[in-house]
C-alpha cells in the first residue's frame, strides 16, 4: 500500500511538472520547435558572434538543443543539479519549464562561447554532445539560473529587445 501512495504522488509531481509543456510530448513535438527557434533568436540577440559562427560553421540549433529541450538539461547535468535547476522552474510558476529553460539554456550556450568559437563543426558537436559539467556545483548553477533570470527580465516582456534596430 504504501509503494501504491508514493507511486500515485510520484505521478501527480510528474505531471504538474509537464503541464506547461504537453507540446514537447505529442506528434511532431511542436513545442520543442518553437523553443528551438526561439533559443536560435535569443542567442542570435545576446552574443551574435556565437550565432554566426554556428552559422558558418553550418550547425543547426536542432543538432543539439533538441536534447536539451527534450530531457530539460537533465542528461547534462548531475541529479542533485538537475533538482536545484527544477526546483527554480517550479518557483518560476506555469511557465518555468516552458518560458524560463529556454533562458536556462541560452546561459548554458553562452557559457562555453569563447570555447565554441574556436572549434570546428566537428569540435563544436563533440563538445556540446558531452559538455564538462561533472565537477558543477550548487554555485554553478545559481550562477546559470542568474544570468537565465536577467535575460528573461530584459527579454521576455519586451520581444522588441529581441529584433534588431
Amino acid at each position: 500500500e504504501g509503494l501504491t501512495v508514493i507511486e500515485a504522488d510520484s505521478f501527480w509531481c510528474l505531471s504538474k511538472l509537464l503541464d506547461g509543456i504537453p507540446d514537447n510530448y505529442t506528434f511532431a513535438q511542436p513545442g520543442i520547435q518553437r523553443q528551438i527557434n526561439k533559443l536560435k533568436d535569443l542567442i542570435n540577440r545576446i552574443d551574435e558572434p556565437l550565432a554566426t559562427h554556428l552559422q558558418e560553421e553550418g550547425l543547426e540549433f536542432i543538432q543539439f538543443a533538441f536534447r536539451w529541450m527534450n530531457c530539460l538539461l537533465m542528461r547534462e547535468m548531475s541529479l542533485k543539479n538537475t533538482i536545484r535547476m527544477w526546483d527554480s522552474y517550479l518557483a518560476e510558476g506555469p511557465d518555468g519549464f516552458s518560458e524560463f529553460h529556454l533562458y536556462v539554456c541560452a546561459a548554458f550556450l553562452v557559457k562555453w562561447s569563447n570555447k565554441i568559437r574556436s572549434m570546428d563543426f566537428q569540435g563544436i558537436m563533440m563538445f556540446l554532445q558531452s559538455l564538462p559539467t561533472s565537477d558543477w556545483n550548487e554555485k554553478d548553477i545559481e550562477l546559470l539560473l542568474s544570468e537565465a533570470y536577467m535575460w528573461k527580465s530584459l527579454f521576455h516582456n519586451a520581444p522588441s529587445h529581441l529584433s534588431r534596430a
